[in-house]
């Protein structure tokens, strides 16, 4: 499997090649954003890692560029530990955002659990709601206007809880399962990626018919 990792600091560079290297990881390196995008259309990597803080391109805006063409997941490593650049990194785009210092397990967790979400799909082959269809194979939204573009994290929230219809997923259980045990208390990654999901499914996002929230507890999908 192939990683690409976006850092100007070199010495974080040279320990995750050879720490992910040892776990079998083919480590791709990038010291600037423009690199980082280049080395992106060269390679294909299966999850990218970058910081935000980057020269030529800073990491929101390489995020935003990957954007424009793949799905691949992202995971942000940075020194910024304000909301604001959290909700920046994830509105542009980026899956899971990790401060530095870093726990190298907890770091190696983030990304099996992003790989996890590639792969996993439901049972059912198709579902639709309104005038919108999942193609769970494909792995495709399409509505009256055209394909629905979705990052993986949406995705997996979406196949959550289309899979569970009328049933309650609580806010809990949905970290858990999108982000991991250690999300579980994170509930803005939550209501960010769920009000994305309705700006681009729902017919009046701000009063969702088909993605409802049950007040104080979670989400239901309502076929």
């Amino acid at each position: 499997m192939k990683i690409l990792i976006a850092d100007d600091d070199p010495q974080i560079l040279r320990a995750l090649r050879v720490t992910l290297g040892a776990q079998g990881y083919d480590v791709i390196t990038a010291a600037d954003g423009a690199a980082a995008l280049s080395q992106a259309i060269a390679h294909h990597p299966d999850v990218i890692m970058l910081d935000l803080g980057m020269p030529k391109l800073d990491g929101v805006g390489v995020i935003e560029g990957l954007r424009g063409w793949s799905q691949v997941p992202i995971l942000v490593v940075s020194g910024r530990t304000g909301a604001g650049d959290k909700v920046d990194a994830l509105d542009a785009g980026a899956d899971d955002y990790v401060t530095k210092p870093f726990s190298m397990d907890e770091l190696l967790a983030r990304i099996r659990a992003l790989t996890r979400r590639v792969v996993a799909s439901p049972d059912q082959p198709t579902t639709s709601f309104g005038d919108t269809v999942v193609d769970f194979s494909a792995r495709t939204v399409t509505s009256p206007g055209g394909p629905v573009r979705l990052t993986p994290t949406e995705w997996r929230l979406l196949e959550l809880l289309v899979q569970n219809p009328d049933k309650l997923i609580t806010r809990e259980a949905m970290l858990q399962q999108v982000w991991g045990p250690n999300h579980s208390r994170d509930t803005g990654y939550l209501r960010l990626y769920m009000a994305q999901l309705r700006k681009k499914l729902e017919p009046v996002p701000a009063q969702p018919r088909y993605l409802v929230t049950a007040q104080g507890m979670g989400y239901r999908f309502v076929p």
